[in-house]
């Protein structure tokens, strides 16, 4: 058994192994490839997250996907890059819309050069994928649109709220399949398109991609309450004190307006306060660290999961339908 991606996914299968790790290689050096600009200060913005590293989470699913076909095909390693790119595009807005300094254990691009730059960052991200994708045919780029369309439609939908009378966690769970699982969702499509596999394979991998995406989402949920270490690429608590509603504070709120229990209604006073007070702040993940929504959340992060790993049974047992069914296991396991 070896050892590869994030999360320490374990590979059963020495070829396996080394289709995943060759491909993810040459992701990492078509990521580097694609944020050169004739301009070096261009490239030094562009390449900042790339060269913080990060979990490459979308890129493995596409090389575990494309498994189900020839993995070796023209396209798998630049739909890839395509989809990593578009991540990390969508980080450098997120930095400047959350207001965020750290990223990956480095300084966040806005922090470290202004907002402008970081979004202007982010657009030649996207401009760089839109290149890639004109040479993977008109079909790879209306998926990548339409997935786009829906990661913008999650952000603008988190920015502005749920609207009246809508349950706040169905709205959240609404936002986060579309900031987070439409693009993992296009990772296993991409990756079982791109190298041939038939079209009821890719639909499976499509929404295996899609559950997946929202319990990696509402794993880090978690991880940003019950997590000491840096496990979620962010200071824990880094939602808390920026004021971002994360499943175990609706699951709060939702309790402490269903039960009015006065202990409830108390931390959900303490978090509508000044949580840049590290005090309170401190307080805050205590008492959160203790109370039964967050173990609600890790349930919720569970259901989606097995949702995932289900979505897999008409496939074909093989190591690669392993391999995804143990990043199912994984994302569970980081939630703890």
């Amino acid at each position: 058994m070896t050892v590869v991606g994030p999360f320490g996914l374990s590979v059963r299968d020495q070829a396996l192994e080394a289709d995943v790790q060759n491909g993810l290689s040459a992701v990492e050096a078509g990521l580097l490839e694609a944020t050169k600009s004739e301009v070096p200060f261009i490239t030094e913005a562009a390449q900042h997250l790339v060269r913080a590293g990060g979990k490459r989470f979308r890129p493995l699913l596409v090389m575990l996907a494309a498994q189900f076909g020839d993995p070796y095909a023209p396209g798998v390693v630049p739909s890839a890059v395509v989809v990593e790119l578009t991540h990390l595009a969508t980080l450098y807005h997120d930095d400047v819309m959350d207001e965020a300094d750290v990223r990956r254990g480095v300084a966040s691009a806005n922090a470290r050069w202004g907002n402008s730059v970081a979004v202007l960052t982010g657009d030649f991200l996207f401009a760089r994928a839109s290149h890639i994708l004109a040479d993977l045919g008109p079909e790879a780029v209306r998926i990548q649109a339409e997935a786009f369309e829906r990661l913008v439609t999650g952000q603008i939908l988190e920015t502005a709220g749920p609207r009246d009378g809508r349950d706040p966690v169905a709205h959240y769970l609404d936002v986060i399949g579309g900031k987070t699982g439409s693009l993992i969702a296009v990772s296993g499509r991409f990756g079982a398109m791109m190298s041939g596999a038939d079209e009821g394979v890719t639909d499976i991998l499509t929404q295996y991609g899609e559950r997946l995406g929202v319990a990696f989402q509402l794993a880090d949920d978690v991880l940003d309450i019950a997590s000491d270490s840096h496990e979620s690429g962010k200071t824990p608590g880094t939602d808390l004190r920026e004021g971002i509603p994360t499943l175990p504070v609706l699951h709060l709120r939702a309790r402490a307006e269903a039960q009015g229990l006065p202990e409830d209604l108390e931390l959900v006073e303490l978090l509508a306060g000044d949580l840049t007070d590290d005090g309170r702040h401190a307080e805050v993940l205590r008492r959160l660290r203790a109370h039964s929504a967050l173990e609600q959340a890790r349930r919720d992060t569970v259901r989606y999961a097995e949702e995932a790993r289900a979505m897999l049974a008409p496939l074909p047992e093989c190591y690669a339908r392993a391999a995804l069914e143990e990043l199912c296991n994984a994302v569970v396991h980081r939630a703890g």
